[in-house]
């Protein structure tokens, strides 16, 4: 323990500066601080956590954390690192625990914890103020839990027992709140309970339903206790978070409601929509973004070189659009004319304010979505052509029923086309700088194809407020999950950006940096560590392919060989299953993936190393006399300690930063072991 306190505290507050994504949970955790909302694509605990921890050390949420390299100066940052920093070091008991609890080594167990102590990359990533540490911690407690309860069978229904059986649901649900990838360890100790249910049913001495009351108390601790945590975790991060912030473009207009300061919440926006107002207009799909263009062109060899239109999440000027009928200008606003409303099935033009050009579509394809049409920006000042009417067609409008803001949605169809106006959540490419592509799509019935106006500015008009239309928190609760589900798919590789894939994990090809500049960090895994762990996980094969063998030829074995056996083999069974399951299902992403996204998985390999290497230890024969397996024994586990420690040692400074001269590329060139190690 001292040791892991040792690692995990020296020289915490050094880098002094935002390193990698700091910049983004820091930033975070500003939001928790000063209740602002905010739109992240994982939920919302390990970031709640954070900026508990801040808060708890007297920070004011007054640091931008604007990007990596910047200086914290005199701001309290140090509780959130070793808020990170103490959860990142539960690790090493709860993995000496979990490994405790399935074969009760004492070897195997310290060996298992020691892997995690010495692990740089595992250091690393645990000194910094991100979302690794609390959501490696919880699949942590996750899988100590269950082993602990599994070892509670033979007192079925005591206290210990539903303690631990309902400390399982707690940290799963845990688990999930931090990182979506917190379902592979719910699988994972599905897996176990099935087992369990399944061991319970063949004891033919009770009756089926004894079964059925094992299964209704794991439902009730492991899924129905979980599920009403998780939904508690979204209710505080929503309450909290009750001011209007950067985050209000990525929900629906309802959504936006209840949120303190913003135009639908406080009343500062008209109902009724009137010629000449300026406006906004929102894709009424969970998620859908608002209608945007800017003063940048379509490439030349796609439509022509027009104006791009798209839609962008987040609220900007560039989303204002001031609507006029197809043939005749509005009134202005100082104007004594009585207001001219919108009504469905008008003819209209909308314009963008910023540039001054027509929402526009012609008969050329759209640059991605090619079965439809493409949508420009079009003319000067508002004078454009035809092609830059568009009617009105409110959902089970009424005719001359007026447009109401937020309220109704609508399609707006093209005048010469017949096509809708919609977006295809497709990415335009990087001269398009990936917002989503909008066409006109002659299916008028696309459910994309649906908008209503959001910002509505018309001083001619009394401003009301929105309140009654308020979603509850359930209604809001599935909607963040939407949200945050789109959001997580739409994590696509931007250009020139260093990202990984799930096979260069395993064999620790390449590191990544965590911070720049003079004092370097570099996550890397310790290279004796990782490729050690793939050597035992072939040998528990090995292993399981040689005991399936010497069972079938009915070869004798010793009691003692068996137990060794048994045990490695169940326990290893069941880490095997763990590291499969935490990393397998990265090979099936399309999403942007790094390097850390492995290190779940990390702890299961690490502790099936520790089991396995007591395994071969205690495996030397007893036939030997007593001094040669003892010195035989120390020799073994005196080499491997040494190995370890050393190379701890020898790569250290990329934890704790490494120095860089003017005039050599590293203080540690020598050992870059792999041309790919990058410091």
């Amino acid at each position: 323990m001292i040791a892991t306190v040792a690692t995990r505290f020296y020289k915490l507050d050094q880098p002094d500066h935002v390193c990698w994504d700091e910049a983004h949970f820091g930033k975070y955790a500003n939001f928790y601080i000063n209740r602002t909302f905010f739109f992240d694509v994982h939920p919302p605990l390990g970031k709640m956590l954070i900026g508990l921890f801040g808060y708890l050390d007297g920070y004011n949420g007054s640091f931008h954390f604007d990007k990596p390299g910047d200086k914290f100066e005199d701001h309290q940052y140090m509780g959130m690192r070793i808020g990170c920093a103490v959860m990142g070091a539960l690790l090493v008991p709860l993995s000496f625990l979990t490994v405790w609890e399935m074969t009760f080594s004492l070897p195997a167990s310290t060996l298992s914890g020691l892997l995690i102590l010495l692990d740089h990359g595992m250091l690393t990533l645990n000194r910094f103020i991100l979302l690794d540490p609390p959501m490696l911690f919880f699949i942590s407690a996750s899988v100590y839990t269950m082993v602990k309860f599994h070892n509670q069978r033979h007192r079925p229904f005591s206290l210990p027992w539903w303690l631990w059986l309902s400390s399982i649901g707690v940290m799963l649900s845990c688990s999930v709140a931090v990182k979506f990838v917190g379902i592979f360890v719910v699988i994972f100790v599905g897996f176990r309970t099935i087992a369990d249910l399944w061991e319970i049913l063949g004891d033919i001495s009770r009756p089926v339903t004894y079964t059925v009351k094992h299964f209704m108390a794991r439902a009730l601790c492991l899924i129905v206790i979980p599920t009403l945590l998780y939904m508690g975790i979204f209710y505080v991060h929503l309450a909290v978070l009750n001011n209007s912030g950067p985050g209000d473009g990525f929900y629906s207009s309802a959504f936006q409601v209840g949120l303190k300061g913003n135009y639908l919440h406080d009343g500062s926006t008209p109902r009724e929509v009137a010629y000449g107002a300026i406006l906004t207009l929102k894709n009424s799909v969970t998620s859908g973004a608002y209608l945007h263009s800017h003063d940048h062109l379509y490439p030349e060899e796609i439509g022509g070189g027009q104006q791009q239109i798209t839609t962008y999440a987040h609220k900007d000027e560039n989303n204002q659009w001031h609507i006029k009928r197809h043939n005749k200008m509005p009134p202005s606003w100082n104007s004594t004319k009585p207001v001219d409303f919108v009504r469905h099935g008008d003819l209209l033009r909308l314009e963008h304010f910023v540039t001054g050009r027509n929402l526009h579509a012609h008969r050329v394809l759209a640059p991605i979505t090619i079965k439809q049409f493409q949508v420009t920006g079009y003319g000067l000042d508002g004078v454009g052509d035809t092609n830059d009417i568009w009617r009105v067609e409110i959902e089970d409008g009424e005719q001359n029923q007026v447009l109401e803001t937020m309220v109704h949605r609508f399609r707006l169809i093209h005048y010469n086309l017949g096509c809708a106006l919609t977006c295809t959540k497709k990415k335009l490419p990087t001269w398009g700088f990936e917002q989503d592509e909008v066409t006109c799509n002659p299916n008028k019935r696309d459910p994309n194809a649906i908008w209503n106006i959001e910002e509505n500015i018309f001083p001619r008009l009394p401003n009301v407020s929105f309140r009654s239309y308020e979603k509850n928190f359930f209604q809001r609760f599935i909607e963040s999950h939407v949200v945050l589900i789109n959001g997580n798919s739409a994590l696509k590789p931007k250009e020139g950006e260093a990202t990984s894939k799930p096979w260069m994990w395993p064999i620790n090809l390449r590191g990544q940096f965590f911070s720049g500049g003079k004092l370097q960090v570099y996550l890397l895994g310790n290279p004796i560590i990782w490729w050690g762990n793939l050597v035992f996980m072939v040998f528990y094969i090995i292993l399981w392919v040689s005991v399936g063998v010497r069972e079938k030829r009915g070869v004798v074995m010793t009691p003692r060989e068996i137990m060794l056996q048994n045990r490695a083999l169940s326990a290893c069974g069941w880490l095997w299953l763990g590291w499969l399951l935490h990393y397998l299902p990265f090979w099936g992403m399309t999403r942007v993936l790094y390097f850390h996204h492995y290190f779940p998985a990390l702890l299961f390999s690490s502790m099936m190393t520790g089991i396995l290497l007591d395994y071969a230890m205690e495996s030397i024969p007893l036939s030997l006399p007593q001094k040669m397996f003892n010195s035989t024994y120390i020799s073994i586990l005196s080499g491997a300690l040494v190995i370890l420690f050393y190379s701890f040692y020898l790569f250290s400074p990329l934890v704790y930063g490494l120095v860089r001269y003017a005039d050599s590329n590293s203080t540690m060139h020598h050992l870059h072991w792999l041309s790919t190690w990058e410091f």
